[in-house]
């Protein structure tokens, strides 16, 4: 049995789960989703827990019996708690802004970068002086949010010498020594 794929998941109070033949719909306080599932696996609700079960010992089957419980999970978590991802725009000059479902970001190219970003997702900038600009993203689906990020993040990625960029919280960067003085 798979280690991921055996465990349940539980179902908070205030979330509701359906399954209508291969479509999983999880609805909760923050929103809802839903989840196309393969036939090879089966989702059992007793009460407040969900099993998966698989057709054979397959090795596409045990690695779907994993995946689906771990997308499930994740939805069940998302429409009850949420998810947030904080982003930090480090380098001189570099900006963020952001109003409504727009996020605008000067990172040091001739013009500024202005990023439209689903109605899913809530978007919000802090600067504090003499800190490095912080974004933050929340929303119920962990996939689009972990899309999102990764797209501001290919912006601009933090570069090994300076260190400057767009870099996830608490994410460490390698760093180069870069080329020595001179010879001598």
């Amino acid at each position: 049995m798979s280690r991921i794929g055996k465990s349940p998941v539980t179902i908070p109070s205030g979330v509701e789960v359906k399954v209508d033949g291969t479509n999983v719909s999880v609805k909760g306080p923050k929103g809802q989703l839903s989840q196309e599932i393969d036939s090879c696996v089966t989702i059992n609700i007793d009460g407040s827990e969900i099993t998966f079960n698989r057709a054979s010992d397959a090795p596409d089957h045990r690695s779907k019996h994993g995946l689906y419980r771990a997308l499930i999970q994740n939805m069940v978590v998302g429409v009850s708690e949420g998810y947030k991802k904080e982003l930090e725009v480090i380098g001189v000059g570099y900006r963020a802004t952001a109003t409504g479902q727009q996020l605008e970001l000067a990172l040091g190219y001739s013009h500024p970068i202005v990023i439209e970003l689903p109605n899913e997702i809530k978007v919000s900038a802090e600067t504090q002086k003499g800190k490095a600009p912080i974004v933050s993203l929340e929303s119920y689906d962990k996939q689009l949010l972990g899309q999102v990020a990764a797209k501001i993040r290919s912006l601009r990625k933090p570069e090994p010498y300076k260190g400057k960029g767009i870099r996830y919280t608490g994410e460490e960067v390698r760093r180069k020594a870069g080329k020595s003085a001179g010879k001598k």
